[in-house]
């Protein structure tokens, strides 16, 4: 009996997929039908039309937007991907609206969109390769530094650099990495850590007047390659002065400098950029070395901050060698993620 009613109960309204299937046509239908004949489809809607059009215009011409004023453009490149998230927003406020024009002019921040980012979405990474390496802005009040070593070495790396070592921390590190890596060398607040030698290792001025970068050859099994690490300045978000990354630029030209005056034509940078390959503001670094993650990771890679990240500031750049893979890891005991890849040096020149 129990099973003859639920056979009827099925057979009169349906259940599962098919009664929800049966509810959204009806709810698109309702949708639908509210718009024919409507004449204002096409009047309605024009603020959404025009912030539609004005964010494709900003990510379109992001490089057009001067820095002059508390470094607006640099601050919009930062966090350019984001601006995505205004496409799902516009497309269901037209829709509440009832805009025809509305829902077609979201349709240009969305090509603008896709077509600045849309290769991230896939996964370009390959097997393979014969180095690994792996940076870690550390962070200078990190709590557990033992900890933290431990887990940058668990990557697998055979190179790692670290950013924002305290003098008293070092020693920590050190420890913590001499049974992984025979080879290290310390300049200031960056360090490098590697399982192959390590020879012509010296500071990087990037007009500090301390140090936070530094260089070295690493004689991998499948060739030299130079190893730069760098600290670039912090930059700040103020209400009176803006995106304040002065410092940070003037750096940043300077340690461009240095990799294009390098001899070696191999060179990777590992280190904490406070940028993103966005940031006009980096061309001297980024106009002449592949980002990792661009080339041959998965998604955006954001590294920082690592309780919710939101930028890819951490990078790991080349010139003369080949990206295979490049990914983040977990979280540690610093604000932001480590970021490692995997290169190959034997087919590069």
């Amino acid at each position: 009996m129990a099973q003859q009613a639920y056979m009827t109960e099925t057979a009169e309204g349906g259940s599962g997929p098919e009664r929800r299937r049966d509810r959204f046509r009806r709810l698109l239908g309702r949708l639908v039908s509210g718009w024919r004949g409507d004449r204002r489809i096409w009047r309605r809607g024009l603020v959404l039309t025009a912030l539609a059009v004005l964010v494709a215009l900003v990510m379109l011409l992001h490089a057009q937007i001067p820095n002059a004023i508390g470094n607006l453009g640099s601050l919009i490149e930062t966090f350019l991907p984001w601006l995505g998230l205004f496409v799902p927003v516009l497309l269901v406020c037209g829709f509440l609206r009832r805009s025809a024009t509305a829902l077609i002019a979201v349709l240009l921040p969305a090509a603008v969109w896709l077509n600045l980012f849309g290769g991230l979405l896939s996964d370009k990474s390959a097997t393979g390769g014969d180095l690994t390496v792996a940076t870690h802005n550390v962070n200078a009040d990190n709590p557990d530094p033992s900890g933290t070593a431990r887990d940058v070495a668990a990557s697998g790396a055979d190179v790692v650099a670290l950013e924002e070592l305290t003098a008293s921390a070092v020693p920590v590190y050190e420890k913590a990495l001499a049974s992984t890596y025979k080879y290290h060398a310390v300049e200031g607040t960056v360090g490098l850590w590697s399982k192959d030698p390590l020879t012509g290792v010296k500071a990087v001025d990037i007009k500090l007047g301390w140090t936070r970068a530094m260089r070295a050859t690493v004689a991998a099994p499948d060739g030299q390659v130079a190893v730069y690490v760098a600290h670039l300045p912090s930059v700040r978000v103020k209400m009176e002065a803006g995106f304040t990354a002065r410092q940070r630029d003037k750096s940043a030209d300077a340690l461009g400098e240095a990799i294009a005056d390098e001899k070696l034509p191999r060179k990777i940078l590992l280190g904490d950029l406070n940028g993103t390959m966005n940031d006009r503001a980096l061309n001297a670094v980024t106009s002449q070395m592949r980002s990792t993650q661009g080339a041959a990771g998965s998604g955006f890679g954001f590294s920082w901050p690592a309780s919710f990240p939101m930028a890819r500031i951490d990078q790991i750049m080349v010139q003369g060698v080949e990206p295979v893979s490049s990914w983040t890891l977990p979280e540690t005991g610093s604000d932001h993620l480590p970021v490692a890849a995997r290169v190959n040096l034997a087919t590069s020149s």
